[in-house]
């Protein structure tokens, strides 16, 4: 059994993941699969791309980092910086594919997963979706294209979002700008069907059921008045003690200063490539410099969850440390010349 799938069928593009096992979490090379796969169909004939997972429990829980904790507590930062470096390429690409993509995001779908997930045209959820940015919680920040799908959320929400990694059932996902149709899981097998004999993607418009409730229209307000602070540490600072949220006090602090930034960042730029250089500058120094390797550790190695972060209190965080994270690279930078 393979990894992931890729195939034509009829007349779509399919790309199934398939590591149930492991919450069909991203490995490098599914990542240069799904890459090598939009090169290929950019020009096929084909109507449509399909994209999906095995398993009931997720579409995909992220990226595999095992491996980058293992190179990354050895001294080699390559290989992390490598894989990013390549996911966000196909993230750019699935986000500018020419043709309809239609995705299916059952159970979970964060971090990585939303990179695959939540780029496409049709983004579909069902009953048991939940969709998530979570990466301030492991010393990272929210990557492959979030920042740009946060930039995009209602007003504020945004920040929220990314800063507590606070998770989307349906309703609120579709709300905040990550999904688009809410279709019944057990319609999903003819919906995708009827894509892959005709190739009409009005048919997901056809199959789609009424947008359930959600509940941060309702928070929106509390959002506009607590989250609008020029820098982290202005919105930490104007918070009510008895309105904090939880995971202030467990995610990175240096993460969601950033998170912020790169988010307010994307807000004016509108464009994928431009928030995902932004990402990079985080993530390409997120091992020498950053938290991450103590967050994976504390989440995922030893599971103490009691991460020692390199900051104690967001108010610790100085605008310095922010930019140290998030200045140009230089050669190092993302490039996109030799995409094709």
């Amino acid at each position: 059994m393979t990894d992931i799938d890729i195939r034509i069928e009829g007349r779509a593009g399919r790309i199934t993941l398939n590591r149930p096992d492991a919450l069909n979490a991203l490995t490098h090379q599914m990542c240069l699969d799904i890459d090598a796969a939009l090169i290929n169909w950019h020009a096929a004939d084909i109507d449509l791309l399909i994209i999906d997972a095995t398993g009931d429990k997720a579409f995909c829980s992220g990226g595999d980092i095992a491996q980058m904790y293992a190179t990354g507590t050895a001294g080699d930062f390559d290989y992390g910086r490598g894989f990013w470096r390549d996911e966000y390429r196909m993230n750019e690409r699935l986000f500018d594919f020419p043709k309809p993509v239609v995705t299916f995001l059952q159970g979970y779908t964060m971090g990585g997963g939303v990179g695959v997930g939540c780029h496409g045209s049709h983004r579909i959820v069902c009953e048991g979706s939940q969709i998530a940015l979570p990466e301030c919680s492991i010393g990272l920040v929210p990557d492959v294209g979030g920042s740009l799908l946060l930039a995009r959320a209602p007003g504020r929400m945004g920040e929220y979002l990314g800063t507590t990694g606070a998770r989307m059932d349906p309703g609120d996902a579709i709300y905040a700008g990550f999904a688009d149709y809410h279709i019944d899981q057990d319609k999903w097998q003819n919906l995708k069907q009827t894509l892959i004999k005709t190739g009409d993607v009005n048919a997901v418009d056809a199959a789609a059921s009424p947008i359930p409730e959600n509940t941060l229209k309702d928070l929106q307000p509390w959002v506009e008045e607590y989250f609008a602070g020029m820098t982290f540490g202005d919105i930490f600072r104007g918070l009510p003690k008895d309105g904090m949220p939880k995971s202030f006090a467990r995610n990175a602090p240096l993460a969601m200063a950033v998170a912020v930034t790169i988010i307010r960042r994307a807000r004016g730029t509108d464009n994928i490539r431009s928030a995902l250089e932004q990402e990079y500058r985080y993530t390409h120094r997120a091992m020498e410099q950053g938290d991450f390797l103590e967050g994976i550790r504390a989440a995922i190695i030893d599971k103490d969850r009691n991460p020692k972060w390199a900051h104690a209190s967001p108010l610790d965080v100085k605008e310095s440390d922010v930019y140290n994270m998030t200045k140009h690279l230089g050669p190092d930078a993302l490039k996109w010349e030799d995409t094709p």
